[in-house]
């Protein structure tokens, strides 16, 4: 009788985990309002990323890094008439960069609440500021806007377009 119970109760947990299971996996088919947050927070956190990674390829010197942030076509307006566009024109405005010269190692940063991001389904904005700081002196060497275009493109995150920015003075 004990095992007739024991198998029984057994028997019952096992199928309801099953139940629980393939509720879990089938349903509508249709993504669910917390679904689509959950993704919408882990798309902004992907874009905020690039921020990020932006800071530590100028930090570090990193060429290969800030060019891993780059859509293949993405073009970069540098100044008023200089736009590059694609990744090897992109490259060789970097390479010459004065962020990227080895007397220059400077410490790249943004004021937190200076960054600002949107999204639009597989499109985006992000704008931040880059404090150049020299860590000998301590002195702001350069503040630079960066004011940006970003694509979902093949799953990852990606500048499609950057226009340098007037850095405001303001929050």
């Amino acid at each position: 009788m004990r095992r007739l119970l024991i198998g029984g109760g057994l028997g019952a947990l096992v199928v309801s985990v099953l139940a629980v299971s393939l509720a879990a996996c089938g349903g509508s088919g249709g993504d669910s309002a917390s679904e689509r947050e959950l993704q919408r927070q882990a798309d902004l956190y992907a874009i905020d990323q690039i921020e990020k990674t932006w800071h530590r390829a100028t930090s570090e010197q990193d060429v290969d890094l800030m060019m891993s942030l780059w859509a293949p076509n993405a073009t970069f307006n540098v100044g008023p008439g200089e736009t590059l566009t694609g990744k090897e024109e992109i490259r060789r405005f970097w390479v010459d960069a004065p962020v990227f010269q080895a007397e220059n190692r400077w410490v790249s940063e943004t004021p937190a609440y200076k960054i600002r991001i949107t999204l639009n389904g597989d499109r985006g904005t992000l704008y931040f500021e880059c404090h150049y700081v020299d860590p000998k002196t301590g002195k702001v060497i350069r503040v630079v806007g960066a004011d940006q275009q970003v694509a979902r493109i093949d799953g990852r995150w990606l500048i499609t377009n950057y226009i340098g920015a007037s850095p405001s003075l303001t929050p």
